[in-house]
């Protein structure tokens, strides 16, 4: 019945719409909502990694040695999809080195450690009770040197996001679902600070000018859901009348950006595309309240609401935890006295172990887990699929698992891209059900990954050929140009060889050999002198030479081509000495030949 009526564009419940696939883990949510939301103390040291967002890396722009105050930015972003990193507090530089920070490569980037002065001093800040009356630039300006991403787990870059075509936008879709079990990060923000939320989508409002503003939420949550309801009361009418608030049956993974907003609104975002296409734009709740605080209050992104729960924990709970903070520290606080068996950053189901230990605390760290052998069983050894085809029925992006698996085994990429394994969410569903206990999602994000890297180094490749080919063409083309000035040299040594022949009949001539001694005569006289060309080679042995340099010059400018960065200086004078040598050259060739 619900299949119908989504068919036909119903509702299958008022207010929300049905989505296929999806799971009921248990949600385990209640142990970290005992307490409020606690903020952690001041650390002796910060290690600020500037790879905290998608796109490309932060520069630093501090040294060691330098002298940094709370929420000054140590690194600038490097490109339109980046993000800037700011000091968590004040205090100095003492080391810019590569180091582990929480990803599930275990990769090594680039951290700015700063030793903790214990002052906590600001930069100056300038907060905007008048932001309304700033500009769409401004307002996008401060987003952008603020570092707010997404805090929901992409940590794509805000400012980036919400500069999309704002003719063609039309709804809001604020993402307060949580679905994954054991977070409630979100839930406590809403809970405890719902007028600071409101106060982000009237910042993004001010934008786009939305027609409608959805707030979807799921119907475990019952006191996000009160808090919801009593600040959008003090939201000034023309804006109330178009927020809705809607609350969604507990189901993984209605927090997904395509679930939800196939949830809220009965419409799929298209294979490959994103909810622009749609003329929605997606964010979540804790961005928007980042989003208030770096527009009103001048506050760029340092801290974040973190869950740490677990049975291995004492105590559990959320708190708002400077960024760049060590992990051993939190789990410490959190009451951890021994080596965890298992840490992991992110819920059971889309979250990844972390082994390193004294790892920094980054902006997409939503929640930590400690969890007990007996509370969150490990998995035992993967057997043969035996093609249930439980994996299929609960996919909610409707692909098909098993199949994907098999193309990612036998490394059969393209097959697995025409079975759109791009737009897997990765939220573990087929493997939560799988009886053969096989990790599917390992499967695909290795196959995303090599298909990325190959992707990349095709293209590497394919720049590296069309360099080739243009300085195939420019050798080519010299090569001609040769060809053609040699073609003019042997006609010009035709023509004069003729004007010798017939200097040699005229010499032949008394009266011919008469006159031009009476010209030379005259000449003289007039006093023109009789002058000998200056050079001491030929017009045939000039020319050779300058073919020499020609070719001696194509060469170094293709040794500087692909020169490294610390040989160009010396290669771009070798080139220029050349250049020059050829210029003389010719100005003696031209005197020569005429």
């Amino acid at each position: 019945m619900n299949l119908m009526r989504l068919l036909r564009g119903q509702a299958a419940e008022p207010g929300w719409f049905d989505f296929p696939g999806g799971i009921h883990p248990p949600d385990n949510k209640a142990q970290s909502l005992q307490t409020p939301i606690a903020e952690f103390p001041l650390q002796a040291q910060y290690v600020v990694p500037v790879n905290q967002h998608i796109g490309a890396l932060a520069v630093p722009c501090v040294t060691v040695g330098d002298q940094v105050l709370t929420g000054q930015i140590i690194a600038e972003a490097a490109g339109f999809i980046s993000a800037p990193a700011h000091a968590p507090t004040s205090g100095t530089v003492t080391a810019i080195e590569d180091r582990p920070v929480p990803h599930p490569s275990g990769l090594t980037v680039t951290c700015i450690v700063i030793q903790a002065d214990g002052q906590d001093t600001w930069r100056p800040r300038a907060p905007w009770p008048d932001w309304p009356a700033r500009s769409h630039a401004d307002l996008l300006q401060r987003l952008q040197e603020a570092g707010v991403t997404g805090l929901g787990g992409a940590s794509f870059p805000t400012a980036v996001k919400l500069a999309a075509d704002r003719a063609h936008i039309d709804t809001l879709v604020v993402n307060g679902a949580e679905c994954e079990p054991y977070i409630t990060a979100d839930q406590a923000l809403i809970r405890e600070r719902a007028p600071t939320l409101y106060r982000g989508i009237e910042v993004v409002h001010k934008l786009y000018d939305f027609q409608r503003i959805l707030i979807g939420i799921e119907d475990n949550k019952p006191d996000a859901i009160a808090a919801l309801h009593a600040g959008l009361q003090a939201l000034p009418e023309t804006l109330r009348q178009r927020c809705e608030i809607r609350v969604v049956p507990t189901r993984y993974p209605s927090g997904g950006e395509r679930q939800l907003i196939w949830l809220l609104t009965g419409r799929e975002v298209p294979s490959g595309g994103l909810p622009m296409d749609l003329g929605m734009l997606c964010h979540n709740v804790g961005t928007l309240a980042a989003v208030a605080d770096a527009v009103i209050e001048d506050r760029p992104l340092i801290s974040r609401i973190t869950t740490l729960t677990g049975d291995h924990l004492r105590r559990q709970g959320n708190i708002e935890v400077r960024l760049g903070t060590s992990i051993d520290a939190l789990l410490a606080w959190a009451g951890l006295d021994t080596a965890p068996e298992r840490l992991i950053m992110g819920g059971p189901m889309m979250g990844f172990a972390l082994n390193e230990p004294g790892l920094p605390l980054v902006k997409a760290t939503n929640c930590l887990l400690v969890p007990t052998e007996q509370e969150l069983p490990t998995p035992p050894p993967a057997k043969p699929c035996i093609r249930c085809g439980h994996c299929e029925q609960v996919c909610p992006a409707s692909l098909l698992p098993q199949q994907l698996m098999w193309f990612a085994q036998s490394r059969e990429w393209d097959k697995a891209e025409q079975h759109r394994l791009f737009d897997c969410i990765e939220c573990g569903a087929c493997a939560y059900v799988c009886p053969s206990h096989i990790p599917l999602v390992q499967y695909y994000r290795a196959a995303k990954g090599t298909i990325h890297r190959e992707k990349a180094e095709h293209q590497q490749a394919e720049r590296a050929r069309i360099r080739f080919e243009a300085r195939q063409a420019r050798l080519e083309q010299e090569a001609a140009e040769k060809e053609a000035r040699r073609q003019q040299r042997a006609q010009a040594a035709k023509a004069r060889q003729s004007e010798s022949a017939t200097a040699v009949d005229k010499a032949s001539d008394p009266v011919s050999e008469a006159v031009e001694r009476a010209k030379a005569k005259r000449t003289g006289e007039q006093g023109t002198p009789n002058t000998a060309p200056t050079a001491n080679l030929s017009a045939e042995q000039l020319q050779a030479r300058l073919d020499q340099q020609r070719d001696r010059l194509a060469k170094a400018e293709a040794k500087l081509a692909d020169a490294a960065p610390e040989h160009r200086k010396a290669m771009q004078m070798t080139v220029s000495k050349l250049q020059q040598q050829i210029q003389k050259t010719e100005a003696q060739l031209q005197k020569a030949e005429s």
